[in-house]
């Protein structure tokens, strides 16, 4: 039943929605344009902020989905399962020659079913850094440091603090090379295209 809810949740998971979506409505092919990254914030700067909040809600509600039927199927273990491999299938699309986004949309979807309290927070801290910043990796970098910090100051379950260090590590391993261009204060800033 696991290796089911895995490979089902990868292959959701794997669903390239922030491709699709700029296909659908904006005739384009998103690794053509901008940073070349198949994510929401590439979508953002490359179509505007409402096609870009539509590949969002994909992105998010594909980690939400399989998060929730792990949860509801085999508990706490199957919601990490289904949560996981969903963002696995994100990162690494098999439709896409397994090069997808950076797990942010998605990784936020799984959150709303293993840590929707965490999740409010980070949504707030992310919004902030944004405003003050404009830097969209810095904002997720950081809410992937926080996320750990956070399961441990909520007591959560050893299960669930285990899984938020090893998503937090996954996603600013994805997030490596903005992370050097953040410390070289070369990184772009996200400056919103209102289309």
């Amino acid at each position: 039943m696991i290796f089911l809810l895995g490979v089902c949740s990868y292959f959701i998971g794997s669903i390239p929605f922030s491709y699709l979506i700029p296909r659908w409505f904006g005739k384009i092919d998103i690794r053509r344009h901008g940073s070349g990254n198949t994510g929401t914030t590439n979508v953002v700067r490359t179509l505007g902020v409402k096609i870009g909040v539509l590949a969002f809600i994909g992105d998010f509600i594909k980690g939400a989905i399989p998060a929730l039927v792990g949860l509801l199927w085999l508990g706490e273990f199957g919601g990490i399962v289904g949560g996981g491999l969903a963002v696995l299938g994100h990162c690494h699309p098999v439709w896409l020659k397994f090069r997808g986004g950076k797990g942010v949309a998605t990784s936020a979807g799984v959150l709303l079913i293993l840590f929707p309290d965490i999740l409010v927070i980070l949504i707030i801290e992310q919004a902030l850094v944004i405003i003050f910043t404009r830097y969209m990796s810095l904002a997720s970098i950081s809410s992937a440091v926080l996320l750990p910090t956070f399961a441990i100051i909520f007591s959560k379950s050893t299960t669930l603090i285990s899984f938020s260090i090893v998503l937090a590590a996954y996603v600013i391993f994805r997030h490596r090379s903005n992370l050097i261009r953040l410390i070289n204060g070369t990184e772009t800033k996200l400056v919103f295209n209102k289309k």
